[in-house]
């Protein structure tokens, strides 16, 4: 009878020793796997599972108007080498845009977004006039209320006649993951002051 009290105790440290080398596993485990977290910057590659590819075309005006008292582009930079002063738009000219999108070509048509970027005069010669561009097409009401898409292409303005050709690289929103073209009309231009009306066709892919 004396030497079960002597077993109780054996029996209590062994359980107390085992249960703080699970203890100290568990911590040398939580620290390998907070160790592997922070090395890693990555997540395990899966498939995408994306949902069927859809096309939407959208028919707006962007107004660029460089003039005035409130203009809707400016210069931010310009090379001092090949400024011209008989140009508005002179080669390595660096502008900023927030350029109103409306329905139609009139100036008070109704308003559906903005165009905000930069663009940058890439051509030497006037008569091959081309930019490149950056800009961000917003729609602010509407279906498509807080949905843009993302331009980022070269933009021959003069090269070639009628209808030219932009790139859409991407979107926000609904149009997330966009990709497709804009194919762009000149409405009206003003040679000497630089104002601009066009014509946007956008055919978008997106999901």
């Amino acid at each position: 009878m004396s030497s079960r009290p002597h077993l109780l105790i054996n029996f209590s440290k062994f359980i107390i020793m085992k249960s703080g080398i699970i203890t100290i596993f568990a911590l040398c485990l939580s620290v390998a796997v907070m160790a592997h977290k922070e090395e890693s910057y990555y997540s395990k590659t899966q498939p995408a599972n994306l949902k069927e590819e859809k096309v939407t075309r959208v028919r707006f005006y962007l107004h660029d108007i460089l003039s005035g008292k409130n203009p809707t582009a400016v210069r931010i930079a310009h090379d001092n080498l090949t400024r011209d002063a008989n140009s508005p738009v002179g080669f390595g000219s660096l502008f900023v845009m927030d350029d109103p999108l409306t329905v139609g070509p009139e100036i008070h048509s109704k308003e559906i977004g903005n165009g905000r970027g930069m663009y940058v005069s890439a051509s030497k010669e006037i008569s091959k006039f081309t930019i490149v561009m950056y800009a961000d097409l917003a729609f602010t009401t509407g279906k498509f209320n807080g949905s843009s898409i993302s331009i980022f292409s070269r933009n021959p303005v003069a090269e070639e006649s009628g209808e030219r050709e932009i790139a859409i690289v991407g979107g926000r929103g609904k149009f997330r993951m966009a990709r497709g073209f804009v194919k762009i009309k000149t409405h009206q231009i003003d040679m000497k002051t630089g104002d601009a009306i066009l014509r946007y066709d956008a055919t978008v892919y997106h999901y």
